[in-house]
């Protein structure tokens, strides 16, 4: 794992059960899989899966086609030894007939087998992080764009060609039923075309949606505590709520911009050709000009009425998070005061922005009707022209009339987009940091631990810290060494810097000078994310946080999600050291229990315990707890204190004297 998070790959593991094996196989790839060896251990790398052939890269660096039955055989072959002869000895004795023995063999093992896990699998993408058009190419997606543009071309050309026939027959004074005939046949095919592109839009939005909510999942653990730290709840969701509407207006705005634009293209070839010839068709770009400004203004008021909405939302939910303290401590005259002047002024704002979308749309539109019907009337003044032609410039009048409709549509949820953009960004943008490493910095953990006994563990050199630029140092030339096996305490009074110190220490703040080293390797050689893996912190409790998830995510969340059955064992095991063994008797669901703030309310000692077990579970170099055993009576931290002095190969305890 660390070494395709060096290369910017993820892998996860998996474990895939006996009975769903081959099914898995088809579906997988890319992946890397583990070969039963007794030796040296052989890893072979899939690169496509398929019903009938998978495409395989065999250990030896060559590509090759394999039946997923071969994969499934030897994958298995260790799961299937210890029954396999017994089983064939069984049929043989009941005279089954040769050619049904290995189907039912296979039957016989699947039912015998079905729900065993078989490990040495790794699923291997893309990281959330790397380049998005590069994962957008990687999905296919740019091919299903081109699919959508190319049916609505072809959408378009069918119209035409229908009002084209029409238009004849019109012009004759009579209708064939030959030209009648086609055109029913013109508009019976549209249905199949346009079926089509609506379906391939939703497979664009559901791709294009999936890539999108991953990065920005991922970018939001690639932040640092003190870029969120000064925000509160409001508007963490009011970032969540943009996020979602981003989503949707992107795609459905998107996606009507730019078949609106193919519109007009046409609409514009159409009116070149009309009676009104190249005027007539300027005058519509110099209507797109007018359409532009107008939506320029729309979007200055639609940003000042999103920040009010923006300031409202925040100050609702930080009310409705204190409102147990509001209603013990604030006078009730005062309740309202606030509220009612956010509500005065995005009531003022919301009228600005409605009338002005709706002066958009109705005149964008109609308004285009009379000016091209102006145009045709002034070329026909000017120089009468066949019937034929008029009727080709009206057709591109209406043609330009439903295009600029669905243009507006598509700039006003554009519009949004851009208001909703500012406040996404700065998650989308944070998924990429870390993902181009100069090739110094490739270092894996594994090749640092062999070092001598000598060098510490971890070494702090005139480390140096303050929180404001201009602020007093809460650390100033600091230096630590810790040896492998150490367990040290820090006291000292409340506001010395121990906690500023631990998380230096972890990772989580970075020094104004000086230097941190792990086994003797700097910060900045080793990564971020490998070194929050190898020095692990408990921060405090106000800082660490139960989340609304089963008891078993907040057990294992800093080890690895899904889990697996070692996992479980070891989580299941450091509870009963911990005490926590009656908690998850009371649970009904155990370790599946609900609990959080929608859930099983945890004391404030179990929340500790489960905050220390999280830590140990990261089996990581070195632990740090901060004051993780204050709540604790002395029962519980005599029983914690010795399972984590049991566990932690090395250990520093932050306390109050």
């Amino acid at each position: 794992v660390a070494t395709t998070e060096q290369l910017g790959i993820e892998a996860e593991a998996v474990e895939i059960a006996y009975g769903e094996l081959e099914q898995r196989i088809q579906q997988i790839g890319p992946a890397l899989i583990r070969l039963p060896s007794e030796t040296t251990p052989l890893f072979m790398a899939v690169i496509k899966g398929g019903k009938k052939s998978i495409k395989v890269i065999t250990p030896n660096g060559k590509v090759q086609h394999l039946a997923p039955t071969e994969l499934r055989d030897v994958l298995a072959s260790d799961l299937e030894a210890p029954i396999a002869p017994t089983i064939t000895t069984l049929l043989a004795e009941a005279n089954v007939p040769e050619e049904r023995q290995a189907a039912t063999k296979t039957a016989i093992l699947r039912e015998q087998l079905g729900q065993e896990p078989i490990g040495g699998c790794w699923l291997l993408r893309l990281s959330p992080g790397d380049d998005f058009l590069k994962q957008i190419r990687y999905a296919r997606l740019p091919r299903q764009l081109l699919i959508i543009l190319g049916a609505s071309f072809i959408g378009q050309l069918l119209m035409l060609l229908g009002w084209w026939l029409l238009g004849r027959g019109a012009l004759e004074g009579h209708f064939e039923w030959a030209w009648l005939s086609a055109w029913a046949l013109l508009v019976f095919t549209a249905i199949p075309i346009q079926l089509l592109s609506f379906w391939i839009e939703n497979q664009l939005s559901l791709g294009l949606g999936s890539l999108f909510k991953q990065r920005l999942l991922y970018g939001i653990l690639q932040l640092e505590p003190k870029e969120i730290r000064h925000q509160g709840s409001g508007q963490f969701l009011g970032r969540v709520m943009e996020a979602a509407a981003l989503e949707s207006l992107a795609l459905g705005g998107g996606l009507t911009a730019l078949v609106a634009v193919l519109e007009l293209f046409i609409a514009i070839t159409v009116l070149t050709i009309g009676a009104g010839g190249i005027f007539h068709a300027l005058l519509l770009i110099g209507w797109l000009v007018f359409t532009g400004l107008l939506c320029w203004y729309y979007y200055l008021h639609s940003n000042q009425w999103v920040t009010i909405y923006r300031e409202m939302t925040n100050d609702l939910v930080e009310r409705m998070v204190g409102h147990r303290t509001r209603l013990a401590q604030e006078a009730p005259e005062h309740w309202h005061e606030e509220e009612d002047q956010f509500l005065e002024r995005y009531l003022h704002y919301s009228k600005r922005v409605d009338r002005f979308n709706i002066i958009i749309k109705a005149i964008v539109g109609r308004g285009w009707l009379i000016v091209g019907l102006l145009g045709v009337f002034y070329t026909f003044i000017m120089a009468p022209a066949a019937s034929t032609a008029l009727a080709i410039s009206l057709g591109g009048i209406l043609l330009a009339s439903q295009a600029l409709s669905h243009f507006v549509t598509g700039i006003s949820s554009f519009t949004s987009v851009m208001i909703t953009w500012k406040q996404v960004a700065p998650l989308f943008h944070a998924a990429a940091r870390g993902q181009k490493r100069p090739a110094s910095q490739f270092l894996l953990p594994s090749r640092i631990k062999k070092k001598p006994a000598q060098v510490p563990v971890l070494s702090a050199r005139d480390l140096s810290f303050r929180y404001h630029a201009n602020g007093e140092p809460v650390l100033q030339a600091c230096k630590l060494e810790i040896q492998k096996g150490d367990r040290l305490l820090l006291e000292g009074p409340s506001g010395g810097g121990k906690s500023t110190l631990s998380a230096l220490l972890a990772g989580l703040l970075v020094p104004e000078s000086g230097e941190l080293l792990y086994w003797g390797v700097t910060q900045q050689r080793l990564g971020i994310k490998t070194w929050r893996k190898q020095i692990v912190t408990a921060p405090q409790f106000h800082e660490n946080h139960v989340f609304t998830e089963t008891f078993l995510f907040n057990l294992l969340m800093g080890r690895r999600w899904p889990p697996l059955r070692e996992d479980l064992k070891e989580a299941e095991a450091l509870c009963q050291e911990l005490g926590l063994g009656d908690l998850l008797e009371r649970m009904p669901a155990g370790f599946q229990q609900m609990v959080g703030e929608s859930g099983w309310q945890l004391s404030h000692g179990e929340r500790s315990r489960l905050y220390i077990a999280r830590a140990l579970l990261q089996q990581a170099d070195l632990i740090i707890l901060d004051e993780s055993f204050a709540a604790l009576d002395p029962e519980n931290l005599k029983r914690a204190l010795e399972c984590v002095l049991r566990r932690a190969s090395t250990l520093l305890v932050i306390a109050h004297p």
